[in-house]
């Protein structure tokens, strides 16, 4: 059986779980947060979550395990279609990463922790994160999903980070940073609808606790 790494506050862990979910596959968790131990090094060579342990060894990088998953799990497939439209798939996936959940990261020791950031960071995280939703408008089809009629990997990566953005967003610059991709907010608010989705957030919510005693306990 397939075993995760990992704990149920990281918003990359979720995406694996959300595609776990969807494809009806069965799993087993690890509860932990990342770590530079050795024997955690041996399974995560950078020492972050998520990790997958599988028959033939273990895999980091979320987009990574999604498309392993995809491949070795082709029933409701997350990256549907031809060569071209799997492409665009991975293209809104990989902007979502580096548009979104990247640059909102740089900010989230102040809007999550109370540490303050500075200015210039925050002035290089608003433009970001704006030219990033206006990227994503411009690329994803909304109809009613990104890249079309399906759900796919793009989806889970995207509810994943333009939540945490859209937060950093507003406690910070007072943007609505959904309001610049149209039909954002409805996407949005479809899959925060979903059984599957729903779950994952009680379980954050729930882990949560034990995610602040960590934190504490590094200070």
């Amino acid at each position: 059986m397939l075993t995760l790494y990992g704990f149920d506050v990281s918003n990359y862990f979720n995406m694996i779980k959300l595609a776990f979910a969807i494809k009806g596959i069965e799993y087993k968790t690890v509860t932990l947060y990342p770590n530079q131990s050795a024997k955690y090094l041996s399974k995560s060579p950078m020492g972050k979550v998520p990790a997958l342990e599988t028959e033939q060894g273990v895999l980091t990088e979320t987009n990574v395990i999604l498309e392993y998953l995809d491949d070795n799990y082709p029933d409701k497939p997350l990256y549907p279609g031809n060569t071209f439209e799997k492409a665009k798939i991975r293209e809104l996936v990989k902007m979502a990463e580096l548009y979104l959940e990247l640059p909102a990261r740089r900010c989230h020791p102040e809007v999550f922790f109370g540490q303050a950031v500075d200015d210039l960071t925050k002035k290089e995280v608003k433009r970001a994160l704006c030219k990033g939703m206006e990227g994503i408008a411009r690329c994803a089809q909304f109809s009613p999903y990104l890249a079309g009629k399906h759900l796919t990997a793009a989806d889970i990566v995207f509810l994943y980070s333009a939540d945490l953005a859209s937060v950093v967003a507003g406690k910070l610059f007072g943007l609505d940073l959904l309001d610049m991709a149209p039909s954002a907010k409805q996407l949005m608010t479809q899959l925060n609808q979903r059984e599957d989705v729903i779950k994952i957030a009680a379980d954050r919510k729930l882990a949560n606790i034990e995610f602040n005693k960590y934190i504490a306990s590094l200070s």
